[in-house]
């Protein structure tokens, strides 16, 4: 788990010092962009009771997986070194939250972290466990979110040319079933990420 740990945070450091060089000056509120996932998580999972929902699972879990990525970067802002923050990660998950509603458990995560404007990752496994997400499946998808990223960036995402649906469908579709044909536990699994969305990509716009 640590190691898992260790590649996602430098590949989110990494990505953060894409967007902006200076990150860890630019005081971003990360911890906003937390609870303001949360809800749209709570949407995706469904709360109103005046209309028929079903839960939509797969993306409550991107929802969760995109809420890591800023969770990491809070806590990377707060600790340069890499080693540390993992250990307390881990430390925090060990000893996940005991609440058994998925939507209350929702609540509390964001509730917490608008009190303390940082999320504490006890909540975060809870909801994880919640939904019978393993560290495995939050590593695949991170891992996958955060290569699309960079690949998009790449590929001219903040220009404007950047081409998002592929075959009639949207680039996280193809990254999902890409991810699941692929082994995570290989030493150079991000680069086979990037490698099968490069050959899928459209190269002249088609």
């Amino acid at each position: 788990m640590k190691e898992k740990l260790l590649v996602m945070l430098d590949m989110q450091d990494a990505m953060n010092s894409r967007v902006n060089e200076n990150w860890r000056q630019a005081d971003n509120a990360w911890y906003r962009a937390i609870w303001t996932e949360c809800a749209e998580m709570l949407d995706h999972y469904g709360w109103k009771w005046w209309k028929h929902q079903q839960p939509d699972l797969d993306q409550v879990q991107l929802e969760l997986v995109d809420i890591f990525h800023f969770a990491m970067s809070d806590y990377l802002l707060g600790n340069s070194d890499n080693q540390a923050v993992a250990q307390r990660i881990i430390k925090e998950m060990a000893q996940p939250g005991v609440e058994t509603d998925f939507r209350l458990s929702i609540e509390n995560m964001a509730q917490t972290t608008i009190k303390n404007h940082s999320m504490h990752f006890s909540d975060f496994a809870n909801v994880m466990n919640l939904i019978e997400m393993d560290f495995d499946q939050l590593y695949r998808m991170y891992v996958g979110k955060n290569v699309l990223n960079f690949f998009r960036q790449d590929h001219g995402y903040k220009d404007g040319s950047y081409i998002k649906v592929w075959q009639g469908r949207e680039d996280n579709e193809h990254l999902a079933e890409l991810i699941n044909e692929l082994d995570s536990n290989s030493i150079d699994f991000r680069d086979q990420v990037y490698a099968g969305l490069k050959a899928m990509y459209p190269k002249q716009g088609l």
